[in-house]
């Protein structure tokens, strides 16, 4: 196993760890860069996941993925949530905390999806000052991601890339590119994912992620659902290449939420990923597993 530094996540490919593959973790550990844990997953102080979690984090770099915060919430940020992340953040040290440009939480009742946001000021206001607030609260710079997307808004002004630049550059956070979201809403919308790589200041993203998505099929045209269910499919590698080309060698994390595989499948996935690492990084550093 590599050595590490406790905060800091490497430049290849680490997989999401669910608990169906906690055992395999600890019990033989696989070769592989990292992980990302969500960290709602994790929030309470005690029980046997967060032990083996313990364990699991001796042996790996790892990330915390958020899913519950709302940036997106114009109601503001739940300060009793911050502060359970916070504990989290600094029991297990992670290399990475990200978030999602959404919001999911209205009058204290919390939804279970990550609702899209309208691209206007007014919204890019409300989500730079949580941002801001989550930042501050749990002592970290963020990254925040990228959604996939299947409505728009007619009041907006600005197309996505150029919200998420803002966002980034108004507050300092780190982006998280989805590139399988990029794609799915790429499709859905009818836009060049390649012109959204062109607007999206490239030396602002600290993290890549890819994923299999759900291909909904009507009578005259189709949808791309973004359900982490299945493998890559082969037109986001493609454009994982192109977006490595601009950025070099960069942290990627393998999703699979939905449909889990047994772990060999997953890895595989990840090696996928870390071939194209390996292209792109000067030969004396390329891994060799």
């Amino acid at each position: 196993m590599d050595t590490f530094r406790p905060d800091a996540i490497p430049a290849r490919t680490g997989i999401g760890l669910r608990h169906t593959h906690m055992r395999d973790f600890v019990e033989n550990p696989p070769a592989v860069g990292w992980i990302e844990v969500h960290s709602e997953n994790y929030l309470g102080r005690g029980g046997p996941r967060n032990r083996a979690l313990e364990r699991i984090r001796r042996d790996y770099p790892m990330s915390c993925h958020g899913v519950g915060l709302s940036l997106g919430s114009c109601e503001g940020l739940d300060r009793d949530h911050l502060a359970r992340l916070r504990t989290l953040m600094d029991r297990f040290q992670p290399g990475l905390v990200s978030e999602h440009v959404s919001w999911s939480v209205t009058g204290g009742t919390y939804l279970n999806d990550l609702l899209p946001l309208p691209y206007t000021e007014e919204a890019l206001a409300v989500i730079c000052r949580n941002v801001d607030h989550a930042q501050a609260a749990l002592g970290r710079r963020m990254l925040v991601e990228n959604p996939s997307s299947y409505v728009s808004f007619p009041s907006s002004t600005m197309p996505e890339w150029d919200f998420m630049a803002e966002i980034a550059r108004r507050t300092g956070c780190g982006i998280l590119l989805d590139v399988n979201n990029i794609h799915v809403s790429a499709h859905n919308h009818r836009f060049d994912a390649d012109r959204y790589l062109d607007g999206v200041p490239l030396d602002a993203v600290g993290e890549i992620h890819v994923a299999g998505h759900f291909v909904q099929r009507f009578d005259t045209e189709t949808i791309l659902i973004d359900d982490h269910g299945a493998p890559v499919a082969e037109p986001v590698w493609a454009l994982l290449r192109r977006t490595l080309a601009r950025l070099g060698p960069m942290p990627i994390l393998v999703e699979w939420d939905t449909n889990i595989p047994e772990l060999p499948v997953l890895l595989a996935e990840a090696a996928k990923a870390e071939a194209l690492l390996d292209a792109v990084r000067p030969a004396e550093a390329r891994h060799v597993a």
